[in-house]
């Protein structure tokens, strides 16, 4: 018996333990084991157990940690000199303070735990409108990361204001990586978030969208463009606004852009707005857009390439939607 205590192996991570508690538990409900647990490793489990819990309290010191980084307030630059490189370290500091947040908050406890702490409340109304771009960002993405599929943080985050700021960014920041960061922070908002949609709704996130797929910033373009696509494929019901406010007009402008991976979900958006709705195939159909011969010419280019078969597929459905037995059709309302 002492041997086998000398050669038996336990487990070296939390799958381990959680797996042996598992094993445990089933023995107790099933026949009696063989031979009761030993002494060795009931303490092995409880040490275990109780090194895990102090684990997570660890990460909870560490975000407390880095949330007294964020809240010391910054030093005067007017002193310059060496005391201007400090400011600057200071600034290193705190990136590195979003970094380790943004890490652990992909663990949802302890994005609620930085919620009950207030660094939610700090990223929003201090650092999304920081002077250093490398910290807006930063903040914009921790934002995301605590916000995906965490109702309870989105409706929090909605509540103090984040959204009206996070569009502003997306609009009209200098920086194109904090444009990008703040477009996914809105996007984990208003996706799948009827709360969010409203919101995104009463402070024109249509326009925004519109703006950002019209930008020199490619990875700007295709986000807003997928955006777009989502909401209009979970909430048809916004078809009349967005062709209302000249949507398939400016889609099909950039369609007419050199060719990028934005045009795909671009194709996508105009499906949605011709599908069952009669005023957006009016608008598609309107021949001073030329959108029957872009569509003709795009297939014959995309033909053969299978990484753009999503894409064509779009391409030939919009054509279809759009213009098979238009002439019939025209003929029948001429009679």
């Amino acid at each position: 018996m002492s041997e086998d205590r000398q050669t038996r192996r336990y487990p070296q991570n939390l799958q381990g333990v959680l797996q042996l508690a598992v094993e445990a538990g089933s023995a107790a409900e099933g026949p009696a084991p063989p031979e009761p647990m030993s002494e060795e490793r009931k303490t092995w489990l409880r040490e275990a157990l109780t090194e895990l819990c102090k684990g997570q309290m660890d990460e909870v010191e560490q975000m407390k940690q880095c949330l007294a980084v964020l809240r010391k307030e910054g030093s005067e630059r007017e002193r310059g000199g060496e005391e201007e490189r400090e400011d600057d370290d200071e600034d290193d500091e705190r990136e590195t303070a979003f970094e380790m947040l943004s890490e652990l908050c992909e663990n949802l406890d302890n994005a609620r735990d930085l919620m009950t702490l207030g660094g939610l409340e700090l990223c929003v109304s201090q650092y999304l409108n920081h002077a250093q771009s490398g910290l807006r960002w930063r903040a914009a993405q921790l934002i995301a990361s605590c916000a995906q599929n965490m109702p309870q943080l989105q409706f929090h985050l909605l509540s103090i204001g984040a959204l009206p700021k996070l569009l502003q960014l997306t609009d009209s920041d200098p920086n194109p990586t904090v444009r990008v960061k703040a477009l996914y922070a809105v996007s984990c908002l208003v996706r799948e978030q009827e709360a969010g949609l409203q919101a995104f709704l009463s402070h024109d996130g249509f326009s925004v969208l519109m703006r950002g797929m019209q930008s020199e910033n490619e990875k700007l373009r295709t986000k807003s463009a997928f955006l777009l696509l989502n909401l209009l494929t979970s909430h048809p019901e916004q078809k009349d606004t967005l062709v209302a406010m000249g949507m398939v007009q400016q889609l099909v402008s950039v369609l007419r852009t050199p060719h990028s991976p934005v045009h795909e979900h671009v194709l996508g958006a105009l499906c949605c707005l011709v599908e069952d709705f009669p005023q957006g195939l009016k608008d598609c159909r309107n021949p001073a857009l030329g959108l029957e011969e872009l569509l003709r010419q795009r297939s014959k280019e995309l033909q053969g390439k299978e990484e753009s078969q999503e894409e064509l597929d779009f391409c030939e459905r919009l054509r279809v939607m759009c213009f098979s037995g238009q002439q019939s059709d025209d003929t029948g309302m001429d009679r």
